[in-house]
């Protein structure tokens, strides 16, 4: 990390009006408006022309990750309601994809609404409808202090995944004010979401649709999926002055052969669509580079390491991803889950991105020290053109192409 005087989270703050942001969607998602930012200049376009805007030989990649109905409720005799948010399987090392496939019984870690009024002892039950009769789903105390439940259902046959599709609701951002309504199942799913376990949809693949992927196609630009399951942490604000001292959250991502192969035949070409999409990118570089440096827990990547490995000890895009894929066929692994922690902020160098699609952020979040990393301080004039031409903030709003 190149060293900066200060870093502080006042100079990554924006007076973002409240009805500026975008509380529902547009009723075809491709009818965004489209930000460009290439060369240090900025136009204005429609979502629809993104095919066209692209450099010739671009590689997208996409967060196929998909948004679980991540709120359960359940009522006591008393009238008490207590809610549940699903975060992460307990223990979090465990593979989400996994955890879905459960039947009969799961352990998730979550945040606990009403917490007062469970007591440790105290079984709570719900029974809803599903095509095939009645479910009751039961939860207790699994571990009170790290908020571990353990849920229990009958019929025992059902996925945990076809249980919280009609028990659970989805959770939207909580900048939207508002209550997810059943329309919210669909549009706050990107149209090739697939892999079950995020709280969060990676919202800057919102505005793609069947007929732009095959304007893509036909203009011959390439395009694969990996998946980072979006935590609730993403929307966790900075509270220390010095953004340095922020601690970022942690998430699960899933790397396969057939991804690393894509990129290393992609060098330099590579758009991230979106900031989810980007972490998992520049995290792959880094685990690669642990790899080579022997180091014992390789897939873990915290925030902190990015920052302390000297220039000269950092090994090139290649050879890192090479790193990984040796790894995999070594092993006969098609794949590897890995946690990254990974905090992009001014001063971090960009590996393996050339450019991103992204929506609009919140102000003082790190998904604005993320588009800070990439285009400096060029992000206010951004910012700026986006408030003075009306566009849409937030999940639910309008899209941008940076290219530096």
């Amino acid at each position: 990390m190149t060293e900066t005087n200060e870093l502080l989270l006042s100079q990554f703050q924006y007076h973002l009006p409240d009805d500026r942001i975008a509380r529902f969607p547009l009723a075809q998602r491709d009818a965004s408006k489209l930000l460009v930012y290439k060369n240090e200049q900025v136009s204005h376009e429609r979502f629809t022309s993104l095919p066209s805007l692209l450099p010739q030989d671009s590689f997208l990649v996409f967060n196929n990750t998909k948004v679980i109905p991540a709120r359960l409720h359940f009522t006591k005799p008393t009238g008490a309601i207590i809610e549940l948010f699903l975060l992460s399987p307990f223990p979090t090392d465990q593979p989400i994809a996994s955890a879905m496939e459960a039947t009969g019984s799961t352990v998730w870690q979550g945040m606990i609404g009403n917490r007062k009024r469970w007591k440790q002892s105290e079984t709570l039950e719900t029974i809803f409808s599903t095509p095939t009769g009645p479910v009751t789903l039961t939860a207790v105390w699994h571990n009170y202090d790290q908020s571990a439940v353990q849920l229990s259902w009958q019929p025992t046959m059902l996925t945990f995944a076809q249980v919280i599709q009609y028990a659970g609701e989805i959770p939207l951002p909580p900048y939207l004010k508002r209550d997810a309504t059943d329309a919210d199942r669909n549009t706050y799913q990107t149209v090739y979401s697939t892999q079950e376990g995020a709280v969060a949809a990676p919202t800057a693949g919102l505005h793609f649709t069947p007929a732009i992927f095959e304007a893509l196609t036909s203009r011959g630009i390439r395009h694969d999926y990996l998946t980072l399951h979006v935590g609730a942490g993403t929307f966790q604000p900075i509270k220390t002055d010095d953004i340095r001292q922020h601690h970022m959250h942690t998430e699960q991502v899933v790397y396969t052969q057939e991804n690393i192969r894509h990129l290393l035949e992609h060098p330099g070409n590579i758009i991230a669509v979106g900031t989810t999409s980007m972490r998992a990118l520049e995290s792959l570089y880094w685990m690669g580079v642990k790899l080579l440096h022997n180091d014992p827990d390789p897939f873990l990547l915290d925030q902190q390491y990015a920052y302390h490995l000297p220039a000269d000890q950092q090994q090139t895009v290649a050879d890192a991803l090479n790193a990984v894929l040796a790894y995999l066929i070594t092993n006969n692994e098609e794949l590897v889950v890995a946690h990254t922690g990974i905090y992009i902020m001014p001063g971090y160098q960009i590996k393996m991105c050339k450019g991103i699609i992204t929506n609009f952020h919140q102000p003082g979040s790190t998904l604005i020290l993320l588009i800070a990393t990439l285009i400096g301080d060029d992000w206010k004039r951004v910012y700026d053109e986006a408030l003075e031409h009306d566009y849409r903030f937030l999940s639910y709003g309008d899209s941008s192409l940076l290219l530096p």
